[in-house]
């Protein structure tokens, strides 16, 4: 493979531009009520264990919807999808600042889901069609510092408008932030790809063993690190002594700090890894995990505060590592045309399962105390840690493209760069 370095051209840097403040956008949208939870707790009159599965359903949502929106995104506009989903969480998101239900507000938490099911698999497509496979995961590394960015912009926005001026201002703010890359995203073009005659049936997807595993151990991760951001807050309130401002601003400013530091180191290392090793990427992951794992129990142990946000700090510097590489992988093992289709299969088993992670820790702080669940959350990242060595098993025995697909990386032209 080769190592030279190619410049950007304009075209890519203005795409992932623009896909990343989409990006940007939908997490604040997702984040927002995350430090609202304690305000919301007495407005609604829920238990923490609906509170949990707010994030809960919308994931479950974007689970389900994840599989036919990245098969419309394989062949039709993926632009025109990436604008339907920006519709759907703008609107949802002022909705629910109208909700005066606990059930109201679920629906409009389901359809912000609705929404990123919407635009993920098409956006991802995209910057993979656009850039080389040897850059491939700092690219998508990149898109996700708009997730990163996006989601502590919720986070402290939510943390300051909802004491001060209610909850409900915190989401409409948030619910016209939209229309921005929704006007930005037509002024770029979509990347080629493979003939649109190519259809790769979602069951040949799920004979490459490499790829089932991989969903596994993203079911794992995605179980815990939701739980962790959807109850990081409420448990620096009432475990660590944080008020809901100290809380939400605190763990924004780290998280954002850690984890844009992270997802790009990430990116660079699973890149330079992958040049020697066809199991660069997820090796670089795996290992990730692991290191991150005894500093978030340090920091749901320790009772001091500033061993909790230096415990956080570092645990979510690794954990950040995750975004560009895995999909970096999922579109390595796949054809151009099955680039979204492969995101949308592994979004919905992931979300779907995964998603019950808040509503999880939710019930077992109702029935036992928060610090429990948080701790269940952590071991099941370990698994999801280990289970990636398995995907290395199977890359090193069947190649980074299984040869179930070689029909259909002949087809399309797809080789590796």
């Amino acid at each position: 493979m080769s190592t030279k370095s190619i410049p950007l051209s304009s075209y890519q840097i203005r795409l992932l531009a623009v896909l990343a403040l989409i990006n940007f956008v939908n997490f604040a949208a997702r984040q927002v009520f995350v430090p609202l939870i304690p305000l919301l707790r007495g407005h609604l009159q829920v238990t923490d264990a609906q509170l949990g599965s707010l994030q809960t359903f919308l994931l479950i949502v974007l689970a389900v919807a994840s599989i036919p929106f990245g098969f419309l995104a394989d062949r039709f506009s993926r632009k025109a999808i990436i604008a339907v989903g920006i519709l759907f969480w703008s609107v949802a998101t002022f909705a629910g600042g109208l909700a005066s239900s606990f059930i109201f507000f679920l629906i409009a938490r389901a359809v912000v889901g609705l929404g990123e099911a919407a635009y993920a698999p098409a956006a991802q497509s995209m910057i993979s069609g656009a850039f080389p496979q040897e850059r491939r995961a700092i690219a998508q590394a990149i898109f996700a510092t708009g997730m990163l960015l996006g989601g502590a912009c919720g986070h402290v926005l939510g943390g300051i408008l909802g004491p001060r001026y209610g909850w409900q201002i915190a989401l409409f703010v948030v619910a016209f932030a939209g229309i921005l890359p929704g006007i930005a995203l037509f002024g770029i073009e979509e990347p080629p790809r493979g003939p649109r005659s190519e259809v790769v049936p979602i069951s040949r997807l799920l004979r490459v063993p490499a790829f089932v595993s991989l969903i596994c151990a993203g079911i794992c991760i995605t179980f815990s690190s939701v739980s962790l951001l959807t109850w990081s807050t409420d448990f620096a309130v009432n475990y660590k002594d944080f008020s809901l401002r100290e809380a939400s601003v605190s763990l924004a400013v780290i998280g954002l700090l850690s984890a844009l530091m992270g997802v790009l180191t990430g990116g660079f290392v699973a890149d330079r890894l992958q040049r020697s090793l066809t199991y660069g990427r997820i090796f670089a992951v795996a290992a990730a995990f692991l290191l991150a794992t005894p500093f978030l129990l340090l920091a749901i142990q320790s009772e001091e505060k500033s061993t909790v946000l230096i415990g956080l700090s570092i645990a979510f510097f690794f954990m950040s590592w995750y975004h560009g590489p895995v999909t970096a992988v999922l579109h390595d093992m796949m054809p151009r045309r099955a680039h979204a289709t492969s995101i949308g299969v592994y979004m919905f088993a992931t979300q779907l399962v995964g998603g019950l992670g808040p509503h999880i820790v939710g019930k077992i702080s109702d029935l036992r105390d928060l610090q429990v669940g948080l701790q269940l959350a952590v071991a099941v990242m370990v698994c999801g840690a280990l289970l990636m060595l398995l995907v290395i098993h199977f890359i090193r025995r069947d190649g980074v493209r299984h040869p179930t697909l070689d029909t259909f990386h002949a087809e399309s032209g797809d080789g590796l760069v």
